[in-house]
């Protein structure tokens, strides 16, 4: 099933309580090319955000045009390639569900860990 058929699940099941919304109030929601449909234009704006949509285009012209330009829609992909990275996480085989949670845990207290190495030396 294709992603924006599911938008309207995660827009719904927020956890932190979002601020005041109204026209003086516009929450945003960035998002990449595979939401800019119709169906996914209106799941955003029902629910009072303040869709941002950019194609790869605009993001590779606004790096070439703003040095210094990072573009912030790549953070979870990015993210889920770094867990990737740990093999024993690509196919589990862990009996219980606590080990593997366990597991998971450590993997991105690794990833932070090396970051943070990287940001201070």
């Amino acid at each position: 099933m294709h992603d924006v058929k599911l938008l309207p699940v995660p827009l719904d099941a927020v956890v932190v309580a979002r601020p005041e919304t109204g026209p003086e109030h516009e929450q945003p929601l960035g998002a990449d090319a595979g939401y800019k449909g119709e169906a996914a234009l209106q799941a955003v704006e029902t629910r009072n955000y303040q869709p941002h949509i950019k194609q790869r285009k605009e993001e590779a012209e606004a790096q070439q045009k703003q040095p210094g330009y990072r573009a912030r829609r790549w953070v979870v992909e990015r993210t889920h390639s770094w867990l990737n990275r740990f093999r024993k996480l690509l196919v589990s085989f862990e009996k219980t569900q606590a080990s593997y949670l366990a597991l998971h845990t450590l993997a991105a207290a690794l990833i932070c860990w090396r970051q943070t190495f990287i940001i201070y030396g």
